[in-house]
């Protein structure tokens, strides 16, 4: 038998990257099956979700419904403290790098808010500023300046004002939250760290040594002013599932200085306009639709950027049909359109009609999408 030549062999599937830095994957898509096998939480399944409506009073966020916040560690722990009259607290963040917040960024502020206000806890907001110093070219003054941006937008989705803190590390990190740092870099060797988030030996220090800084939120102890005398207070961090490297760090450590291990819900990525194959970023602006766009930015991106799951001719079209799998419209709409039944509709009318949806859906709903 012949034997099959190196370049042939070469065809291998693209490995997929997804830590909190980067996000990469073949023509496929992220596998999410294959993420989870591989970080080792579990499938957020339809017993929990239905928990969660029953203990609530309130329907599922259509997040849950579609799938969309897909995985967890320990959510089953949260709700069993909840159903016994038991409070928890919520924590999530930003790393501000950008004017304004996009719609990706947005999704998981819009969740933690229908959790806030279903399930009435109190929340803390992260603005990893040191973060983007560490890690992007900016000065400390200029990242401080973009998590006050971004501290507008995230403000203006209309969480709770006497049930949440907002904090920038960099006006911030002192006192209970530092002892707190300085217990959780004790804990983790340098073969760990690297073993988890990929640091190579040509990365500084500061980067290193960042992962306590956005693990300790997940202890109370951190907020003294808040959380005073309850520093076994159960926490819960919804994200995407790339920051979970984070957290699985922080659950390793969490016993060892005695505290709880915070539990999690984590999303699935939302994509940029041009597909699912590539990274919305803030130099791209193209990439995104961001909360200061016009209503003309917003047509324009959709018309000329949104990825189209349409086929190659007009006669296949209206044989096959668009291919909704890859449609860029269709899954922007499948985050925020509430109505299931309309999304239905929509995804039986040919592509013309969905961009024309998805730009009609975001400019008519643009002020209850900011609230």
């Amino acid at each position: 038998m012949a034997s099959v030549a190196p370049e042939v062999e070469k065809k291998e599937e693209e490995e997929q990257v997804v830590n909190p830095w980067e996000v990469s994957a073949g023509k496929g898509g992220i596998d999410y099956d294959k993420l989870v096998d591989q970080f080792g939480c579990q499938r957020l399944d339809a017993a929990l979700i239905d928990r969660i409506a029953r203990l609530t009073g309130r329907p599922p966020h259509r997040f849950l419904r579609r799938g969309l916040f897909f995985a967890h560690r320990d959510l089953n722990e949260i709700l069993d403290i909840y159903e016994k009259g038991d409070k928890f607290y919520l924590y999530t963040g930003r790393g501000p790098s950008s004017e304004a917040l996009h719609l990706g960024h947005l999704v998981p502020f819009m969740f933690t808010k229908y959790l806030q206000d279903a399930f009435k806890v109190p929340l803390v907001i992260q603005l990893t500023d040191d973060e983007k110093f560490l890690w992007k070219n900016l000065t400390v003054e200029e990242s401080k300046r973009l998590a006050r941006e971004n501290a507008k937008d995230i403000i203006a989705c209309g969480f709770d004002v006497e049930r949440t803190f907002i904090f920038s590390d960099f006006n911030f990190v002192g006192g209970a939250f530092y002892e707190n740092m300085v217990k959780v870099a004790r804990c983790v060797t340098y073969n760990k760290v690297v073993g988890i988030f990929g640091f190579t030996p040509e990365d500084h220090i500061g980067k290193i040594s960042f992962p306590p800084v956005q693990a300790v939120p997940s202890f109370p102890s951190s907020f003294p002013k808040h959380f005073s005398g309850n520093d076994q207070l159960r926490c819960l961090i919804p994200c995407a599932i790339d920051q979970d490297p984070y957290f699985r760090m922080t659950r390793d450590v969490a016993p060892r200085i005695g505290y709880q291990k915070p539990a999690l819900i984590e999303s699935r990525f939302f994509p940029a306009l041009q597909g699912e194959n590539t990274k919305m970023s803030a130099s791209d602006p193209n990439s995104a639709i961001y909360v200061t766009d016009s209503t003309k930015d917003i047509k324009t991106k959709v018309n000329k950027y949104a990825f189209s799951g349409g086929q190659d001719s007009v006669e296949l079209h209206r044989k096959l049909g668009a291919n909704l799998e890859v449609d860029v419209s269709i899954k922007y709409l499948n985050f925020f359109l509430e109505d299931d039944d309309e999304l239905e509709r929509i995804k039986k009318v040919i592509l013309q009609d969905i961009r024309t949806t998805l730009y009609s859906y975001l400019v008519s709903n643009w002020a209850v999408l900011m609230l």
